[in-house]
This record gives structure tokens, sequence and C-alpha cells, in this order.
């Protein structure tokens, strides 16, 4: 079994149970407090919670992990109103030195006494937009990949803010990068998609949606997803 270290000590971490309505849509993202210690269940954080469970949550994606530094970047493209930094985008889980091109689907880490396995990149949607006062913040992560990803707990425990974060295993040669390259691209190519749906470990919800291209021969509309109800 791998036992390499990949952040010697994490960011962040966050949670909040507390739901808004923003531009009367319900919304989470915005009520994460700092946390030194985030108490882990097999399906869920306590104290941590999500406005849209049929969206958001469920157990392929108990936690979300955001690098900070992607925070920068996005002040440098002028995607923000106003500074703005962990957590809020929403993430349990900020670090320094750890970025999606590093961390493969299927990777079983550990941190602390909590084991978890990536299963999936964010799939950005339009409540970033009102997030971050730009009508096209979603578009612009789901292009650039900056993302993050998310979690499913194969060991339940504590996270507290002083440990490591371990790869105890990898599952694919698939990065977090590349899911996102392969599942956002406007071209469409079943060979991509037959490869990343296989993917050990890969979320449930991702398996069926490749599925459904590969059936259907077509790409779904991601408009709804990016850009909200239209008025």
């Amino acid at each position: 079994m791998l036992k390499e270290v990949l952040v010697k000590q994490l960011s962040g971490l966050y949670a909040g149970d507390e739901v808004v309505s923003v531009e009367g849509i319900s919304s989470g993202i915005d009520q994460k407090k700092i946390a030194t210690k985030l108490n882990v269940s097999i399906d869920s954080v306590v104290g941590d919670a999500q406005a849209d469970p049929k969206h958001h949550g469920g157990p392929d994606r108990v936690l979300h992990h955001f690098p900070r530094e992607h925070y920068g970047q996005y002040r440098r493209w002028d995607m923000m109103n106003g500074f703005k930094d962990a957590p809020t985008m929403g993430e349990n889980i900020s670090t320094v030195g750890l970025e999606e091109a590093q961390v493969n689907i299927g990777d079983v880490i550990a941190i602390g006494d909590v084991e978890l396995q990536v299963t999936q990149p964010r799939s950005p949607c339009f409540k970033l937009n009102h997030q971050f006062g730009h009508k096209e913040f979603a578009l612009a992560m789901q292009v650039s990949g900056l993302c993050g990803w998310f979690y499913r707990v194969l060991k339940p425990g504590v996270i507290d803010v002083a440990d490591n974060i371990v790869l105890l295993d990898r599952l694919s040669d698939i990065s977090v990068r590349d899911a996102m390259n392969i599942y956002f691209s406007p071209e469409f190519d079943a060979k991509a998609y037959n490869k990343l749906a296989v993917c050990d470990g890969l979320a449930q919800s991702w398996v069926c949606s490749l599925q459904r291209r590969v059936e259907s021969r077509k790409i779904e509309s991601w408009e709804m997803r990016l850009f909200g109800p239209q008025k």
C-alpha cells in the first residue's frame, strides 16, 4: 500500500448547516464556518448540510476539497465581486500545494483516522454566479477545471486541522483534471467516456451520465446548471 504524504498540514476545515435564500434560491454555500475538527460519519459531516440534497451531498459527495490557491487565480481573472477567500466555495477542506492534476479519481487517502476516496470533480452550478457576483463564474470554473473534488467516506472518524493528507492507494490513471476535461469537453468522445465510466471509485451519478451519453450519442445541455433559471 502506498503511504505518500501529499500535504503536511491542512490550511483549514469548515462546516455549516445554515441555509439562506439568495435571489429566491436556497443555498448553504456561504454559511461555512472555521472548524478545528470535523466529525465525519459514513454519509455526512456533523454540523454540515446542503440546501439541495438532490444535486449536492450524498454518499459520493460527503466532503468537498478546494485548493486555496485557486482563489488567487479567480481574483486575477477579475471573477469575484470583492475579496473572497476560503470557505466561500462551500468547501470542507482547504489546502495549499495540492491541485486537480495531482489527485486521481479513486485515490484512497487518510486524513487523521479518517479514510476517504476521491469520487469526482466539482460540477459547477449557477449558485457560484450569485456567490461571486459574476454571471459566468460557473462557466469559468468548468472551462478552467479549477474546481476542487469530492470524497466518499470509507472509514469514519475525526479530521483535525493539524492532520496530514496521506495517499494510501491509487486505483486509476485519470486525474481529477483529466476527468473534468473528458466530462466537460464540448466534443463527443465515446471512447473517453467509456474509459472514465469504468474508473474505479467514480461517483455513480457520473457513471450513469456517461453511460446515457454513449447510448444517446449526445451530450446533455448544461445551460440550466451553469446559468440557472432564465428570467
